[in-house]
Formats: C-alpha cells, structure tokens, sequence
C-alpha cells in the first residue's frame, strides 16, 4: 500500500522538528512507504517494526543501519561494529563482549555518576540559566564512558571534544561529515594505543576486561575492539544526551507531570520508559532484505534498504491507546526505542542508570525550568532525533 500524497523523507529539517503527524500519514495512508530520496523502503506500524526486529535472517544490518546520503557508505568508513553485523559473527562477538559489558559492571557505575552529576551541577551553582547538552546531558555521558573505558582524567576533554564532534555529524553539510570522520580518525588512533598499552598492563577498565573476554577459544580482533569502543562511544553518548534533552522538553510542555515527579522519585523508571516511548531519541534504523518480501500487498525485492520507524511505532495507536498524549501512569513496556531482539541497545541499561541519577538532579536544581526553543538548535542526522544546543532558564 504506498500513497503518493504522504510525503517522508527522515532528512527533511521540517520532518526532523515534528516528524510525528507524518508518522500518522504513514501509518494510516502509506504502512510500506517508498522514500525515493533516499532510495529505502519505509516501515511505520508498530507490528511490522516489531516483527522486522525479530528477523535479523530477513532484515539484515551487514550493510548499514542508517539510510545516507547518496555517497556515503557507513559500512567503508568505520571499522566493524556489532550494530553492523549478522549471525554468526554478530553472536558470537556481542556473547564475548557481555561477558565484560556486564549488569553487575553497569550498576557499579551508579556511585560514579551520582557524583559527576553532582560535579556538573555544581559547576551551574548560581545560575538560573544554562545550554543543557553542552553543560549537563552532553559532558555526563561522555564522561561516564571515559570512565568506563579506562581513559585517563588528563584526557578527558580532549575525548569529550572528539566525542562531541563525532556524534554531531550532520550529513547534510560535508564540513560536519569531514569534522565527525576525521574525529573518528583521531579515536582510532587514541584507542589503538590505549589498547595496546592495556595488553602489556592490564588495569580494571573494560578496555582490559574486552582485551580478555573470550568465548569458545575465540577473542575481539584488534578492528572489532576498535569498533565496539567507537560504537558505546556514539550509542552511549548520543542516547542519554537526547533522551534527558528531550526529555527537557516534554516535562516543560507538561508542568503537571513534571510536579509529579519532583515530588514522587518512585515515578522517575516509569517516566523513563514513557519518554522514551513518545519522543525516541532514535527515530529509527535501516536493515536489508535478504529475500523478496511482499508486505501490506507491497513487493520489496532482495537488497533493498528498509528502514524501521522506531518514532512511528512507538507512537502507534494499534499499539498503544492514545499514542500522541505523554501519560506517566502508562507502563510502556512493550516500547522499541532500544531496538528488540538480536541487537536490542547492549547501553540499553547504562542509558537508564544515567536519566534515572540526571532526571531527579534537574527537577531539584531547576526547578520550573522552561526550554528556549527559539535559540535551540536540533541535530540534523537523520533518524536521530536530539539536539546540539538547548538553552534552559529556570
């Protein structure tokens, strides 16, 4: 079913700013949608992205996740990364890397980013006005990675710096692509070395414990290694920004909510889940067909890319009553703003540590606070959905 009358394309800076009355459009009009820019395949209802994510065999990820544009090829310009992989390699190195990206290693981390937290706060004291990605919601994450990593407080603004412009990319401006490759560049070299050093003098970091997690004999090439510490760099960091920056924004558009929260902390798990659900900090990522596939009376053929509306289906009537109101009593569960399945988010659960210790902090310390959306500046990379700049006054 493709209607010639809903007009997608996830580049559109009109899209980008409220691209959900077009989910609707799609969903209702358009299920499997054609996006000729972009040369993709578009699917918006919440059982077909579910089902898309169940089927790695079907959809695969070997080619990209990321509908790019014309020139760009992802899967050349990084080196290989989980998130770009299938069955059986995709198993086998995410079964050796949780054996050190543990639970027990992630909650560990809560004391840790109760005080950087604290630290970043601090550094506002006084103030009633703040940017909260460049000040709060962009060095905490990027902090807590570092930290995670084993890298060296001496360099940490030099890694913030990196990090910082690699996940504000914009591929619609080969300037910002040039700047976020040759980031990545400068990343590879910083964690080649650093790896290296790791072999000869192992510490208590997940750099070391990466190093020497093995399953069935096997290890991390020194490329995948690279590849894992470059994608929790970008999935840990670019998540927990735009998850607490969004979030900014939907508590301030609803005070009621935001009162409830500052005075019920219990509230904050599920309120995590709920901002996740209506304002995904990842508004969807692109597989590959690895067969013919007729879907919604639609035929897609054997190679073609097909990107899943993560946005779309979490806003999804079929799945969710009332999709389009943020309700803090909904319990959400069934939410893909991780993913499903084989390659559901493996930060999944550093992401939620970081919101549930940052959340509280700013309704203590900003209390009322109201978003400058006049002066904000939203990301411009596609599905992602976020901001680089957010100026806050309370």
């Amino acid at each position: 079913m493709i209607d010639s009358e809903v007009g997608y394309d996830p580049f559109d800076p009109v899209v980008q700013d409220d691209p959900y009355p077009v989910y609707r459009q799609l969903r209702e009009s358009a299920p499997v949608y054609r996006c000729q820019e972009r040369d993709t395949w578009v699917l918006s209802r919440y059982a077909d992205v579910d089902q898309a994510l169940l089927e790695p065999a079907l959809f695969s990820s070997a080619k990209g996740i990321f509908p790019t544009r014309e020139g760009l090829d992802m899967t050349a310009t990084f080196l290989p990364m989980m998130i770009m992989m299938d069955a059986p390699r995709h198993t086998a190195m995410r079964a050796i890397v949780s054996r050190a990206f543990t639970p027990r290693r992630i909650v560990g981390l809560e004391d840790s980013i109760r005080a950087m937290t604290a630290e970043l706060f601090a550094g506002l004291d006084g103030a009633r006005e703040c940017d909260l990605v460049q000040d709060v919601a962009g060095p905490l994450p990027a902090i807590v990675i570092a930290d995670l990593l084993g890298i060296p407080r001496d360099d940490r603004a030099q890694f913030r710096a990196w990090s910082s412009t690699l996940v504000q990319g914009d591929p619609s401006s080969p300037e910002a692509m040039q700047s976020a490759l040759t980031a990545a560049a400068s990343l590879y070299e910083y964690f080649t070395a650093f790896v290296a050093e790791r072999r000869t003098h192992p510490s208590e970091d997940l750099i070391t414990a990466l190093v020497q997690a093995e399953l069935g004999g096997q290890r991390l090439t020194d490329e995948e290694l690279l590849g894992f510490c470059l994608l929790l760099l970008v999935a840990g960091h670019e998540t927990t920004t735009n998850l607490i920056a969004n979030a900014a924004v939907v508590l301030a558009e609803h005070p009621q909510a935001r009162d409830r929260l500052a005075a019920d902390a219990a509230l904050i798990p599920h309120a995590i889940e709920e901002l996740l659900r209506y304002d995904s900090p990842v508004q969807g990522l692109a597989r590959t067909l690895t067969r013919d596939l007729t879907l919604h009376d639609v035929p897609m053929r054997e190679g073609d890319t097909v990107l899943l509306l993560f946005g779309s289906a979490n806003r999804d009537e079929r799945a969710f009553p009332d999709p389009d109101v943020f309700d803090l009593d909904r319990r959400p569960d069934s939410q893909v703003a991780f993913g499903r399945g084989a390659h559901f988010c493996l930060g999944a659960a550093l992401a939620r540590l970081e919101a549930g210790v940052l959340l509280p902090e700013m309704l203590h310390r900003m209390p009322g606070w109201e978003p400058d959306l006049g002066r904000a500046q939203r990301l411009r990379s596609g599905p992602i959905r976020g901001y680089s700049q957010l100026p806050l006054s309370w």
